[in-house]
């Protein structure tokens, strides 16, 4: 798969993150094939055409943090219904995607 192909699988895939949840890098890169991509995933979403539709601020790291130097991130979880804990991470036993119900659509 070149990069492209990775690049528009990961698209699809957190197109279909539910609003009000969050997905890691980790699980966008198991669910695209390449469970050891999640950087290519980051680096795939910092760099989503302006004119794709792509809810790129429901992808968090794997404590939750947000994407360093994303200053609208929080607003646009905020608006979302997703509040962040007082260490300023996204609480991923409340608002994580059950990936399982997803996998078993694909």
């Amino acid at each position: 798969m070149n990069r492209k192909e990775f690049s528009d699988k990961v698209y699809e895939i957190v197109k279909d993150i539910p609003s009000g949840q969050v997905a890691t890098y980790g699980m966008i890169a198991l669910l695209s094939g390449y469970p050891l991509r999640s950087r290519l995933v980051g680096q795939a979403l910092h760099h989503v055409p302006d004119f794709l539709s792509i809810p790129c601020h429901r992808v968090v790291n794997h404590q939750g943090r947000l994407a360093p130097g994303w200053t609208d991130q929080q607003q646009l979880l905020s608006n979302e219904g997703i509040h962040l804990k007082e260490n300023g991470c996204v609480d991923l036993k409340k608002y994580l995607w059950d990936i399982e119900l997803y996998k078993l659509k694909c």
